[in-house]
């Protein structure tokens, strides 16, 4: 509440701590079979904390470092921390049974790609190394958790999102860019087979789940039994990484395959195929950046190499560059 003769009113408020990095090594004792997983978190709250803007009262503030804190020790003690969905969930769910004061919760959780060295790598296991991992690129995973009270004070809602983002891929055919608007301020010329690359960034969603938060006296036991569904539903969001997992697949074999009329035209047919093959997610989203490459022109030394199929050396331009993106919503 805005003090008389304050021109301002608090209409929301929201904390937390950002950029915490987390690394978990899970060790098998009887395989000796380590698997680790390495995290960037983010964590916010929402609720009766106004006060600590208006009043300057740091009684209702759980300070960022805390948060740190317990994101370090649900990281140890949670069995849900190889998986990234189920780990952002149980977070937030903790911090909202911890402190009662707190309406809402939202965890954000980034996945750095490791792979076990092994299949296809040359080492001579196939089922990989025990121990040894390579980072697999910088395409991150990613998941957005909130959990948030119901109003009526009865357990709590949950929100998910996943996707990927920096997926670079490119394809040298099969892919054209014909019949757009040609006026006076055209200059890019139609070509019916490109060079295709893009920085994919997807983002799905599910639909909202109940949630019971945690009732033990540290507020840690949490698991899918705290997700209500009806008997025989599936609770999707509980399993992001296979539906991630899919989502990506789709996404690769749509751009591999697609006689790409557009990237706008790939783009709407990959989330078409998302939303086709995974039932729970609501939602799909990509960000499609152009990565140009240019022909090189050799006029000068009397080569062609800027007709489509005598065009064999590019430049990659990095900017300007388009930017394609569209949401597509189940009906």
């Amino acid at each position: 509440m805005a003090a008389v003769g304050e021109p301002g009113v608090l209409t929301t408020a929201r904390y937390g701590k950002d950029k915490v990095r987390v690394f978990r090594v899970v060790r098998d004792p009887e395989s000796k079979v380590h698997d680790v997983v390495e995290y960037n978190v983010t964590v916010l709250v929402e609720g009766a904390i106004e006060t600590s803007y208006t009043q300057a009262d740091n009684t209702v503030v759980v300070a960022t470092d805390s948060m740190k804190n317990i994101t370090n020790y649900l990281a140890k003690v949670s069995p849900h921390v190889l998986d990234p969905a189920r780990f952002a969930l149980h977070l937030a769910a903790h911090l909202l049974a911890r402190y009662a004061h707190v309406s809402a919760a939202f965890v954000t959780v980034e996945q750095l790609r490791w792979a076990r060295i092994g299949a296809g790598s040359g080492s001579g296991e196939a089922a990989g190394h025990k121990h040894a991992f390579w980072r697999d690129g910088s395409e991150n995973r990613f998941v957005e958790v909130e959990v948030a009270r119901k109003r009526d004070g009865d357990g709590a809602v949950a929100r998910v999102a996943g996707g990927l983002k920096d997926l670079l891929v490119l394809k040298s055919t099969g892919s054209a860019f014909e019949n757009f608007v040609r006026d006076e301020y055209t200059t890019l010329a139609e070509v019916d087979d490109r060079i295709f690359s893009t920085s994919i960034d997807l983002r799905y969603t599910y639909g909202e789940v109940d949630v019971r938060l945690p009732r033990d006296e540290k507020g840690l036991v949490f698991g899918e039994q705290n997700l209500n569904k009806n008997e025989g539903e599936d609770v999707y969001a509980w399993e992001d990484a296979k539906v991630g997992a899919l989502a990506r697949e789709i996404t690769l074999s749509v751009f591999a395959h697609d006689e790409s009329a557009s990237v706008q035209a790939t783009l709407y047919k990959m989330a078409q195929r998302v939303l086709a093959e995974n039932a729970g997610v609501e939602t799909v989203r990509y960000a499609l950046p152009n990565k140009h490459y240019i022909a090189v022109d050799m006029k000068y030394i009397g080569v062609d190499n800027t007709t489509p199929q005598n065009a064999e050396v590019f430049t990659g331009v990095d900017a300007p560059s388009g930017l394609i993106t569209a949401t597509i919503s189940r009906r």
